[in-house]
């Protein structure tokens, strides 16, 4: 169902994130609809409330280099109706690149039936060259001394290289969209990407977006473990 409200769940007033790091988008198909939060305009240089974003738009920012790789993808998901997950780097306003991740999933309407996607940007430019190497023993570590939500919240600081209050924002929305309580969310997300952590080397960031996206599909509820 599409919700009026906010589904990322984000604030552009809170202190601790910066207002172009995480936001929301959705795209509706039929009408090349695009429609942004404050913090995914800010984050291609435009003032809240000052842009109406169109396909035309939103390709118009994209890295000369990546622009065929987001043109396929985009075309891509409106030719089979399906989710998504990339990372390229668009250039904002002022002409300074951002190295984005973008992660979607599809947009239903209240007869079930797909007509958009729906997700949110990360901003990872300040940290696009570290973590990787040191993503394992970082996950290991947060399992060990920290409660399922901070958890949770941690890992999504070390994959996506964005501070706490945004991890809480992605794992709220997900929470959402998924229409799942928050620590049972979180539950699953912690033994999902320690999963991973554990049984690939080097993950590639695709394989954790995934699990983000798809992780209330995994999630037993309390009357279906009764019924076992």
């Amino acid at each position: 169902m599409v919700s009026e409200d906010d589904p990322a769940g984000t604030n552009g007033d809170e202190a601790n994130v910066r207002p172009e790091q995480v936001g929301w988008f959705r795209f509706f198909f039929d009408d090349e609809r695009w429609e942004w939060s404050a913090e995914v305009q800010a984050m291609h240089g435009y003032e809240p409330g000052t842009v109406s974003p169109t396909t035309e738009l939103v390709l118009s920012h994209k890295h000369p280099d990546d622009y065929q790789q987001v043109a396929t993808t985009l075309d891509d998901v409106r030719g089979h109706h399906q989710a998504f997950s990339t990372r390229h780097r668009i250039i904002d306003t002022a002409g300074r690149i951002h190295h984005v991740i973008v992660v979607a999933d599809k947009l239903q309407d209240e007869s079930g039936a797909v007509i958009g996607t729906h997700g949110f940007y990360v901003d990872v430019s300040p940290t696009e060259h570290n973590q990787q190497r040191q993503l394992q023993a970082a996950i290991a570590e947060i399992a060990e001394n920290r409660a399922t939500i901070e958890q949770a919240k941690g890992m999504l600081m070390v994959v996506y290289g964005i501070d706490s209050q945004a991890a809480f924002d992605l794992l709220r929305w997900r929470s959402q969209e998924g229409n799942i309580k928050l620590r049972l969310l979180a539950d699953q997300v912690v033994a999902d990407f320690i999963g991973l952590s554990q049984s690939e080397t080097s993950p590639a960031r695709a394989a954790y977006d995934n699990l983000l996206l798809t992780a209330h599909q995994r999630i037993v509820s309390p009357h279906e473990t009764d019924a076992s």
